[in-house]
């Protein structure tokens, strides 16, 4: 057994050594760039059809009807293992790479700190950006901050989640755009996709229009869609008229919510108005001209909440008695 390897070292040694060596690196890196992308593959799998079957679906849209946590975990198991796919081979080609210039070159090794010295100055402000990117997309992922199918707002671009890689996230928006967004330049999240969205309804009537009247019907309205079979699955409270929003000369502006699933808002909203429109006909309100009408309030924090925000108990005071004073003397 000694002379055989013996013999296999003078082999590789010889004049056809050097290719076989680099023959033998390349190989087993393609091997084992397959066999992990092959377990990352089947834990992904595993992980989504064991949150499928728990949720008794066949498909992944219909776990838009399960409870939240049931749709993160499968998209957020998909964006890990397409980043994982997306690390490992970038290791694997950056190893395989350095041992094959070093099988060409084996004192190439020794000029590694010095070719990296002297280009490392030149280089260091883009691989900043490169690890700076690399880090921030893993972060993303990791904390859950979005996922693939999301719809979010990064600021440079808004739309549904379609790839996170290492460096660059894909997003297409309403128009059928596809936006490369590198994730070192994303500096905030906004996911619309998460725990529930709300339509935000502002209605501006007549100035001498009977609020009253309007406020009941829009309500109304609203409360009748809730419960039609089609929108009840979709809708996940009961609407509130949050009231008067702004008036003007003109118009007197009410607003109406109502919290829905997160994905449904415009549609929702677009059945909502279409509804409310032909409760102000039947009532014969003509809705004011209005060049322009100035909201207050859509921005403010405090409306967040809603109109009927949680109540929190004060907390309790603690006061501490002074002694008392010893006998004929003084506080």
């Amino acid at each position: 057994m000694t002379e055989f390897w013996a013999a296999v070292g003078d082999f590789l040694s010889g004049v056809w050594g050097l290719p076989l060596r680099i023959l033998i690196i390349v190989v087993v890196a393609v091997l084992l760039r397959l066999i992990l992308q092959l377990v990352i593959n089947r834990v992904v799998a595993r992980i989504v059809n064991g949150v499928k079957k728990k949720q008794s679906v066949d498909d992944t849209q219909a776990l838009l009807a399960s409870p939240l946590s049931a749709v993160r975990t499968v998209q957020r198991t998909r964006t890990l293992g397409s980043v994982l796919n997306n690390v490992v081979t970038t290791v694997i080609v950056i190893i395989a790479v350095l041992l094959v210039v070093t099988e060409i070159a084996p004192n190439i090794t020794g000029a590694f700190s010095l070719i990296t010295a002297a280009i490392g100055a030149g280089l260091g402000f883009g691989a900043q950006n490169i690890v700076k990117d690399v880090l921030n997309g893993l972060s993303m992922v990791a904390e859950d901050q979005l996922g693939v199918g999301d719809v979010v707002d990064l600021g440079p671009a808004t739309g549904v989640v379609e790839s996170v890689g290492i460096r660059t996230t894909q997003i297409r928006d309403v128009n059928g755009t596809v936006w490369f967004v590198r994730n070192g330049e994303i500096l905030r999240v906004g996911n619309m996709s998460l725990g529930w969205s709300r339509v935000i309804i502002d209605l501006a009537v007549p100035y001498d229009a009977d609020v009253a009247g309007v406020e009941e019907r829009m309500l109304g309205t609203a409360t009748e869609m809730a419960k039609a079979t089609k929108w009840r699955p979709l809708i996940i409270e009961k609407p509130e008229l949050w009231g008067i929003e702004s008036i003007s000369g003109d118009a007197v502006v009410i607003r109406l919510v109502v919290k829905t699933k997160p994905g449904t808002k415009d549609d929702v909203a677009r059945e909502l108005r279409g509804r409310l429109k032909g409760s102000l006909d039947e009532m014969g309100i003509k809705l004011p001209t209005l060049n322009s009408v100035v909201l207050s309030g859509f921005e403010g924090a405090e409306s967040v909440r809603g109109a009927r925000p949680p109540r929190t108990a004060p907390n309790p005071v603690v006061t501490t008695e002074d002694p008392k004073p010893p006998r004929g003397g003084k506080r």
